[in-house]
C-alpha cells in the first residue's frame, strides 16, 4: 500500500533516466570506488577488480542488465542494475546501485530503482527483485522503502567474495511478471 507521502515523493522525483552500460562508463566505477562510497561493501576494489566488473557489466551475459544513472543533460551520476541470483533455493533478481556522493539525498537513487524494477518486470523471468543493503546503510535502506520494496528482515550475505555482510533483505514484487520459476 502506498502512503500519501510516498505518492508525493514519486511525483516530485528528479528527472533521471537509466541507460545501458557502455565501454565509456569505466570511469564511473573509479569515481564510485572511494572509501566513503564503499564503506558498507568491504572497501575499495583494486584496479583489476574494477576492470573485471566493467567487463561483466559490458558482457550482458544472462538475465539482467547494468545501467548508468543519468541526469537530464546526460551527466552520469551513478550505477544501477539487476541480475539473476540464487537466494533461499530459488532463482530471483537482485538489484544494486550507487549514486556518487555529490548527488546523494536528492531522490535520484529511488527514481532509478523504480526504473530498474520496470526493466526487470519487462524481462519477465521472475516475480520479485531482492536488494541487500548493509543494515548500517541507512540511505540505501531508505531507497528500498521509497522505491516500494518490503523489508523482510536482517540476513547475512557474502559480499564481496569472502566478506560476510550483515544486510537487510528487501523484496519488491514486480507487476505483471510471469514466470515458471519460484522467484
Amino acid at each position: 500500500m502506498t502512503t500519501e507521502r510516498e505518492t508525493a515523493a514519486r511525483e516530485a522525483a528528479p528527472a533521471v533516466r537509466i541507460a545501458p552500460w557502455t565501454a565509456a562508463d569505466r570511469a564511473l566505477l573509479e569515481q564510485a570506488n572511494t572509501p566513503e562510497m564503499t564503506r558498507h561493501l568491504g572497501g575499495p576494489e583494486t584496479v583489476e577488480q574494477l576492470d573485471r566488473r566493467h567487463l561483466r557489466y559490458l558482457g550482458g551475459e544472462g538475465p539482467g542488465r547494468m545501467y548508468r544513472i543519468l541526469l537530464p543533460r546526460g551527466e552520469a551520476v551513478g550505477t544501477i542494475g539487476f541480475w539473476e541470483a540464487q537466494w533461499r533455493d530459488a532463482s530471483v533478481y537482485e538489484a544494486g546501485w550507487c549514486v556518487l556522493s555529490a548527488f546523494q539525498g536528492r531522490g535520484i537513487a529511488a527514481s532509478a530503482v523504480r526504473q530498474v524494477l520496470a526493466a526487470a518486470a519487462a524481462e519477465g523471468r521472475h516475480r520479485t527483485v531482492h536488494a541487500f543493503p548493509a543494515v548500517a546503510n541507512a540511505a540505501s535502506n531508505a531507497v528500498c522503502r521509497k522505491a516500494g520494496f518490503t523489508l523482510l528482515g536482517p540476513c547475512e550475505i557474502t559480499y564481496p567474495k569472502d566478506h560476510l555482510l550483515r544486510a537487510n533483505e528487501w523484496r519488491a514484487t514486480l507487476p505483471g511478471a510471469t514466470t515458471g520459476g519460484r522467484g
